[in-house]
């Protein structure tokens, strides 16, 4: 199941397993009214797409991993520090002494993610970040009875947040996220619909803590996606956002052993439990290794159990810093279970100042 089509297909089923849609959202993947004006997707879509109220998540694609270093770790940095965790745990942006900006490209089950993020701090005040990913996922032709192309069915996911990170206390942090997530489904030609848009609004609250001060240790707590309804047809049919809990731990392991340093071992693990239905966790393990001192050498690794499109598996990624230039890649090594292939490589190409 591969190419645009294939992935447009996935993210169906993807919104059929978890977001059961109203007839009206239907009509957007039909071509000309009647049964036989319907496309292959669309007469896919018939036999599974219900009317009935939902009792299940939207805006699932919050879920998906962003950016080089939390794809290498396996998910396992809401307690990791540095540029990427506006889109884990803004806390870990709060104690930076640099600003950059980070472009980021990687695949996701159903679509490609491209997106930005733009940081900028003051150590008196803490730091704020401005970022956005655009999530492609695929486009469909829309045929006739004859085969003929009547138009097109595409689907097209935006995400917009502001991060903000503070240093509350000595060896405490905190950080909020506020996000804009807006979810487009488009028909071009002969529809019976011109789109569906939906639009929700979620926050993300974070700490990050080191408790002791003669041990390496940090803490890190993330409640995620807080907000009201995804909504694309009506109130009834609305989805509550993926609301998540996030507990993590991240020790340096090498600190008792170097005395000069210049080379650190962060040990990551963390749980992550759906906000409404507690007692079911996802464990992730991660570690990464740095090296150097002015420029910056990283190898990462990560294991994560099963979660929403990913097999349980590992990963791996590295990293490097030359001057004031990041360049990250990461690779899942596990398969889809939804494509049955491997994901290409997630890169995040970065500027310190």
């Amino acid at each position: 199941m591969t190419g645009p089509n294939g992935r447009l297909i996935t993210h169906l089923f993807l919104l059929t397993l978890f977001s059961p849609l109203t007839s009206q959202r239907l009509a957007l993947a039909q071509g000309p009214e009647g049964e036989e004006g319907r496309s292959a997707l669309a007469t896919y879509a018939a036999g599974i797409f219900t009317t009935e109220p939902s009792t299940t998540e939207g805006a699932l694609n919050l879920l998906q991993p962003i950016g080089a270093k939390g794809v290498g770790m396996g998910r396992a940095v809401s307690a990791s520090t540095g540029a990427e965790s506006v889109f884990w745990n803004p806390a870990g942006i709060a104690r930076l002494d640099e600003g950059s900006f980070i472009v980021i490209k990687g695949p996701h089950p159903a679509g490609e993610a491209t997106g930005f993020s733009l940081v900028l701090t003051k150590q008196s005040l803490g730091a704020v970040g401005i970022s956005y990913q655009h999530l492609n996922l695929g486009d469909q032709n829309l045929t006739d009875i004859e085969n003929n192309v009547v138009g097109s069915f595409s689907v097209r996911d935006h995400l917009a947040l502001v991060s903000f990170g503070l240093q509350t206390l000595a060896w405490l942090d905190t950080g909020l996220n506020f996000k804009i997530f807006r979810s487009q489904y488009t028909c071009r030609g002969q529809c019976r619909d011109a789109g569906v848009t939906g639009t929700t609004y979620v926050v993300d609250g974070g700490i990050q803590a080191e408790p002791f001060q003669d041990i390496p240790l940090r803490i890190g707590v993330l409640l995620a996606h807080v907000g009201p309804n995804l909504q694309l047809i009506n109130a009834k049919q609305a989805d509550p956002p993926p609301t998540r809990l996030r507990a993590g731990v991240s020790y340096e392991a090498l600190r008792h052993f170097t005395e000069k340093g210049g080379v650190e071992l962060w040990l990551n693990a963390e749980l992550e439990d759906r906000w409404s239905d507690l007692g079911d966790p996802v464990l992730s393990l991660g570690a990464e290794f740095i090296a150097g001192e002015a420029d910056l050498f990283f190898v990462r690794a990560g294991y994560g159990q099963q979660q929403l499109g990913e097999a349980a598996g590992a990963s791996v990624g590295l990293g490097i810093r030359y001057q004031q230039f990041d360049l990250g890649v990461a690779k899942r090594i596990a398969e889809s279970w939804l494509t049955g292939e491997a994901e290409p490589v997630h890169i995040s190409l970065g500027v310190v100042f």
